[in-house]
């Protein structure tokens, strides 16, 4: 007859370890088979989002993106002339948080569309930034001389009711995105 093991400190060390060590490997085997198709449909979302915010194009937007401090910027031509700039900003002063954006820019500077790509604001509330209602104020407007704060900051916006906090994060966000733009182009023109 086969002796038993004891149940000794050792032997439920080394049975722990081993089930580690098997939860670990198995992990790792999904995070391999799951990793490409993740971000590939990352990659797919933020395509839709540069599609939804500028004029139609015919060139691929990441082969012309350029990064600032964590801000986005992809370039796109139709017929190899310019149609726009479609950008990836974000801020920190949302209600809750981090909001992500992508906001598309017409070469004359003034914004062509507006979406939400990533918020964690109350429902509700701070979710009506999404709302088309919203972004609609900002279509045609250049920040160079359309103030991108809230009314009550002495800006031009109309705050959501009872979210202003996410409107001024929206603003802030979309402000980032122009002036990373703003900064990209200049440093571009400086160099020629």
């Amino acid at each position: 007859m086969a002796k038993r093991l004891e149940s000794t400190l050792i032997n439920m060390i080394f049975s722990l370890v081993l089930i580690s060590m098997a939860m670990s490997a198995a992990l790792a085997l999904v995070y391999q088979k799951t990793k490409g198709p993740i971000e590939m449909a990352q990659k797919q979302k933020e395509l839709n989002a540069i599609k939804l915010v500028l004029p139609e194009f015919d060139s691929d937007p990441s082969s012309g993106a350029t990064e600032k401090d964590g801000v986005f910027i992809y370039t796109v031509n139709k017929q190899d002339q310019p149609v726009g700039y479609a950008i990836k900003s974000f801020t920190e002063k949302g209600f809750s948080g981090h909001i992500e954006i992508m906001a598309g820019f017409l070469p004359d500077g003034s914004i062509h569309n507006i979406s939400v790509l990533q918020h964690k604001e109350t429902p509700g509330l701070g979710t009506k930034m999404t709302d088309p209602s919203f972004s609609r104020q900002f279509l045609g407007k250049n920040p160079e001389t359309f103030a991108l704060r809230v009314k009550k900051d002495g800006g031009q916006v109309d705050a959501i009711t009872a979210a202003t906090i996410s409107s001024r994060a929206y603003c802030d966000a979309l402000q980032r995105a122009y002036n990373t733009l703003k900064m990209v182009n200049d440093s571009l023109s400086v160099a020629q």
